[in-house]
């Protein structure tokens, strides 16, 4: 099966132009504020990892034409099947129809601050040394990824530096499948506005720093 995600949309035309927000500004509808809640708690109970639910909400077909809270939402709604959690009829008739499957774990309403500010560290021991070494120019894996990944589309197959070298951490690669973690080296790298548009004819000195994987790269 074709993997697409479809939140790719960096470097795409036809988006129109991001208009800020004013800040704080958190919900435009109360519903937003449940679907953050059942995310969060549904997250909490270890029946996916944040990589899988990332993969569920970045494949949404309609990604694009979705607010943020809808693919939120969306993507709870993957997932509860994924997982068996819940079946497509009980999806969309809204109420369960079937006994609760068991989860590992409940998140209660007086420990949410307390979970949300432990947070998930991802960085693990380092079983070989790292690769790549500041400074160095590397170039990004190119062509279609043919499952879940954090290299953004307009980076591919471009010539980066190696800025920071930020320790190993869990793979989101293989976490989104299911395969495990498999901790890798994480690197800044830092690509230059002309070898990612090309030359202009009014270059705005514009350097963009993207977190890759060791995977995703190789020496230039």
């Amino acid at each position: 099966m074709s993997y697409k995600s479809q939140a790719d949309l960096g470097g795409q035309p036809g988006h129109g132009p991001v208009v800020p927000e004013a800040e704080g500004e958190l919900f435009h509808a109360g519903w937003e504020k449940r679907a953050l809640a059942l995310t969060l708690a549904m997250g909490a109970t270890g029946s996916w990892n944040i990589d899988m639910s990332r993969a569920a909400r970045e494949t949404l077909p309609d990604y694009a034409h979705l607010s943020y809270y809808e693919i939120w939402l969306h993507g709870l709604q993957v997932l509860l099947q994924n997982a068996r959690l819940a079946d497509a009829e009980e999806v969309s008739q809204g109420q369960a129809l079937h006994s609760g499957a068991a989860v590992a774990r409940v998140l209660h309403a007086g420990e949410v601050a307390a979970v949300l500010a432990k947070g998930s560290p991802t960085e693990r021991p380092a079983m070989a040394a790292a690769r790549f070494g500041k400074g160095q120019r590397v170039r990004t894996r190119s062509g279609e990824i043919p499952h879940h990944t954090r290299l953004p589309g307009y980076v591919k197959g471009k010539v980066g530096v190696i800025e920071q070298v930020l320790g190993v951490h869990v793979f989101a690669d293989t976490h989104a499948q299911g395969l495990g973690e498999q901790p890798e080296w994480l690197y800044t790298v830092v690509f230059d506005e002309d070898e990612l548009w090309g030359a202009r004819d009014a270059p705005q000195g514009i350097k963009l720093s993207v977190d890759a994987w060791e995977p995703y790269l190789e020496a230039a």
